[in-house]
């Protein structure tokens, strides 16, 4: 994993936890469900932005790497079923 990736995702998945916390947080005190539902929403987004982060990594190594070693269906094969994933709800 290329070490700059590393660091933003992990420094998203900490931010992700805090939220989470948060999340249980509010719920535990009943806050309004409305400002529980917009802290999710934001905890969603946190996730999203990792998850941008790792496919970045993974197109920018392991996508060439199997490029490179003839295996391109395999890579295709990865990256379609992400996409269909990301797809359903």
């Amino acid at each position: 994993m290329k070490h700059d990736i590393k660091q933003k995702a992990l420094r998203r998945l900490k931010i992700l936890a805090g939220q989470i916390r948060g999340l249980q947080r509010m719920v535990e005190s009943e806050k309004y469900c409305i400002d529980i539902i917009i802290q999710s929403l934001a905890a969603k987004h946190a996730l999203s932005g990792m998850e941008d982060l790792i496919l970045q990594n993974h197109l920018m190594t392991h996508v060439i790497e199997q490029v490179k070693s003839g295996k391109s269906g395999r890579a295709a094969k990865e990256i379609l079923a992400i996409y269909k994933l990301s797809k359903t709800k």
